[in-house]
């Protein structure tokens, strides 16, 4: 190891050199990787925004087991199964309580700016927590009340005014279909891609925002069970027991259920794939274009180290070596540029735009590898390259 490292040392850096030799295409090349690191960035993170906005709901429930209609194909298009089978449920043992939740689409008008937006509403029994949010669940008591609401900090949109209002204990009403509700108090979730933010309330209240859905149809089935008990052990015995008409889900199966959805049957997540596909292409042409025109510019030179008797695996070496130096260089700007684009579009949309360590990482091995990859393609005519005739 202490013997590469001294030839290392000893070694003439000939790929930096000639890179540096032409500033300008240097700048040029970086520019064109950058460019295509950003697209990578940005098609990855609104990838990621839209798998963790449309599966937070998912993740933030309570219940060990979920139950859905086995025609569900995610929280935005629930069908209803019969309530009746949460008390068939409850007769499998280790079940502590199965509570209904009711989970919908609503268009109210902003109480501050009195535009429409699409904001998804969730009834649930008060008395028994069903989400993860600290916030909203030392305020169920409010939602017990006729017509009162607990709503999203997190939502898009402009409610500053009427945050402030509810902070000062002052009524916000506003309008949902024609009936008017009572903002009573707030929470921070987040919107996604399918709605700009939650409404949470009773089952009661939620009923009277959907007239036409019975109490008798459920959304989801909420299943808690008594400590002790494995939930896919006593999940394995509800599927036996349970008719077909329902799907009877683990918690990590109901996340799975919403992002296999997202895989399979969206579009959007195909088209972030094709782009992060496109910024990977369009790295490889650029990297080769500069390194194509290197080799071309030097192709004498290259000779002459030929006939000096230095092997086509030297001369290669040189040309990975201007790839891996354009990699590393590239990627710098490639980074720090989405650092602040994250921060805008989370800004602009409430939607979990952020980087991840692993995220960095997989582009910057990309970018070696789409490096590596022009260079391969560059050094094909340097390889048959013949010094007679150069001269």
């Amino acid at each position: 190891m202490t013997g590469f490292i001294q030839e290392l040392q000893r070694r003439t850096p000939l790929g930096w050199l000639q890179l540096n030799r032409h500033k300008s295409r240097l700048l040029v090349a970086v520019s064109g990787i950058a460019f295509a690191d950003i697209l990578m960035f940005m098609q990855l993170g609104f990838q990621s925004a839209l798998f963790d906005s449309n599966t937070r709901l998912n993740r933030s429930i309570l219940a060990d087991i979920v139950l859905v209609s086995s025609q569900a194909k995610n929280t935005q298009n629930l069908s209803t199964f019969s309530r009746r089978r949460l008390f068939d449920a409850s007769d499998i043992p280790g079940v502590k309580a199965a509570e209904p939740m009711y989970i919908g689409n609503v268009t109210w008008r902003n109480p501050q700016t009195r535009k429409r937006a699409t904001i998804q509403a969730i009834g649930f029994n008060p008395e028994v927590p069903a989400l993860d949010i600290p916030a909203a669940n030392v305020q169920l008591d409010k939602i017990q009340l006729p017509n009162n609401f607990l709503f999203d900090r997190g939502a898009r949109g402009e409610y500053q005014k009427v945050f402030e209002s509810v902070d000062a204990g002052k009524e916000v009403t506003t309008e949902v279909d024609r009936k008017t509700i009572t903002i009573s108090g707030l929470f921070k979730f987040g919107a996604s891609f399918a709605a700009d933010g939650i409404l949470l309330s009773s089952e009661e209240n939620f009923l009277r925002l959907f007239p036409r859905q019975k109490a008798s149809s459920v959304n989801v089935g909420l299943i808690y069970l008594q400590p002790g008990y494995n939930p896919i052990q006593v999940a394995t015995a509800m599927k036996a027991h349970l008719p077909n008409d329902v799907k009877v889900l683990t918690r990590a199966e109901f996340v799975e259920l919403e992002e296999g959805n997202l895989r399979r049957e969206s579009p959007i997540a195909f088209i972030f794939g094709f782009g992060v596909a496109m910024g990977f292409l369009i790295g490889v042409i650029i990297v080769y274009q500069i390194l194509s025109t290197d080799v071309n510019a030097h192709i004498k030179e290259y000779a002459t180290f030929k006939a000096m008797g230095y092997s086509n695996r030297y001369l290669l070496g040189v040309i990975f070596e201007e790839a891996i130096i354009l990699a590393c260089i590239g990627f710098i700007p490639g980074y720090f540029i989405p650092l602040g684009l994250y921060q805008l579009a989370a800004n602009a949309t409430n939607l979990p735009i952020y980087m991840p360590a692993a995220r960095a990482i997989l582009v910057f091995v990309l970018t070696i590898i789409m490096c590596t990859i022009s260079g391969m393609i560059a050094t094909n005519k340097l390889q048959s390259a013949d010094p007679a005739d150069m001269f």
